[in-house]
């Protein structure tokens, strides 16, 4: 099996999305398991500069941006359609996503690749049969509230991509009592069967 843990916290020293996500990925992997590891906080580029939409663009009329954005994303989507199980940590900033977690996204949204449109115009996501955990924290905002704007995009955008197998761990609220959260977010990964 191969397991693709995705950090997004702008934070890399006493990140808890981070910690939890690492228990998380312990607590399923095999000695077998192939480990594929990506901090977007390291490396995202942001799709810009488009001519056309689609993500496509000549290669003569690239830019060196361009072409950092395009080879960025190709490894993405490679590293997405060879993984089985997918880990994602993410905090909630300001309600929603980071921004580097919507930029992965927004490079990761591939047609032909990850999604294509069937020929009644509906979509149809590619990457069948995968297993995805979001390991969620946050400071105040209630996940799955009306203010939480991250959770519900994030599992939209697994869905479109066609992983609709999506398991959430959340340490939320923790302002308000943060060894409860994560109590409660160490007992939620405790109890995952493999």
């Amino acid at each position: 099996m191969k397991i693709y843990q995705i950090d997004s916290s702008a934070r890399k020293e006493g990140s808890t999305s981070r910690a939890l996500a690492k228990k998380l990925l312990n607590k399923i992997k095999k000695p077998e398991d192939e480990i594929i590891y990506r901090d977007l906080d390291n490396e995202m580029v942001f799709v810009s500069g488009l001519t056309e939409s689609g993500m496509k663009i000549d290669k003569k009329d690239q830019t060196e941006h361009h072409k950092k954005m395009f080879e960025l994303s190709d490894t993405l989507v490679k590293e997405l359609k060879e993984s089985d199980i997918i880990i994602i940590s993410a905090p909630i900033y300001n309600y929603g996503p980071p921004a580097t977690l919507k930029a992965w996204s927004d490079l990761a949204a591939r047609i032909g690749e990850t999604f294509r449109f069937k020929p009644n115009g509906r979509r149809e996501g590619l990457l069948k049969n995968k297993k995805a955990y979001l390991v969620i924290t946050s400071g105040g905002t209630k996940l799955n509230s009306e203010e939480d704007f991250l959770t519900p995009w994030l599992k939209f955008i697994l869905n479109f991509f066609g992983i609709d197998q999506v398991e959430i761990i959340s340490a939320d609220q923790m302002a308000l009592d943060y060894e409860k959260s994560i109590r409660e977010a160490e007992a939620q990964i405790d109890k995952i069967k493999v």
